[in-house]
């Protein structure tokens, strides 16, 4: 079944309550009086509330509102945070690169508003040593006390055993921070690539002098330290002699 108003012609009543284009109360006409002023003003006779009696219709441009409304809707989509339960699973005696591992990942969900959902996982005789495990959750927990919080508290599910980190900051803002930093990000690299385009013209320039100048004075012109000097000139019996 559409969702979507009835406007214009498909509108079905004998009269409406007509609502104006600014807000403005017109009050109760005939709907073929409400059509008459819709094409009048060059509008769509749009029904807003199909229940009452009767039905309230407003002029309006229907595509724009169409519009708006869409992009009303995305908007409050992007800022929508969703928190999410994310899980990370250990060992009782896991691997102390492992654990730096782990808590890496923890630390990470926690920065990202949400929360973490971490499972002891015992096998064998490691049942029987509940405390292990409840250690090594307290351990965690310590680690990352600037980030999170404990939500709720270890507890034997079976062969596991089972603690939840909620994080202090909220989603909204942990999503805000991030955009943040990715804008900051941009900004940069698009600084350094500015930068590096004109320290290349600077280059680029010195490079255009230097060969105008090579130009200027090329090889085959002889500079005055070349030109013989009138002392240096040999005389006619110099060269006679010679």
């Amino acid at each position: 079944m559409s969702t979507e108003p009835r406007i214009n012609d498909r509108i079905r009543v004998p009269e409406v309550r007509l609502v104006g284009p600014s807000g403005e109360q017109v009050g109760i006409v005939p709907l073929a009086k409400a059509l008459e002023l819709a094409q009048e003003y060059d509008l769509d006779l749009v029904e807003v509330a199909a229940t009452a009696r009767p039905p309230v219709c407003k002029l309006m441009d229907y595509g724009k509102f169409k519009y708006e409304s869409a992009m009303k809707a995305r908007e409050a989509r992007k800022n929508q945070a969703h928190t999410v339960i994310k899980e990370m699973k250990l060992r009782p005696k896991i691997d102390p690169h492992d654990y730096d591992t782990k808590k890496g990942h923890v630390v990470r969900f926690l920065k990202q508003g949400d929360k973490v959902k971490i499972t002891i996982m015992f096998r064998g005789r490691e049942q029987s040593r509940p405390e292990l495990g409840f250690r090594l959750l307290q351990r965690l927990a310590n680690d990352v006390q600037d980030l999170g919080f404990i939500e709720s508290s270890p507890k034997q599910d079976g062969r596991n055993m089972i603690m939840v980190l909620g994080p202090h900051k909220k989603k909204t803002e942990a999503m805000a921070e991030a955009r943040e930093a990715a804008a900051a990000r941009k900004a940069e690299r698009q600084g350094r690539t500015v930068g590096g385009d004109a320290d290349e013209d600077f280059d680029d320039v010195q490079d255009d002098a230097q060969a105008q100048d090579d130009a200027a004075t090329p090889d085959d012109v002889k500079t005055p330290d070349d030109v013989e000097t009138p002392a240096e000139a040999q005389t006619p019996a110099e060269a006679q002699a010679e």
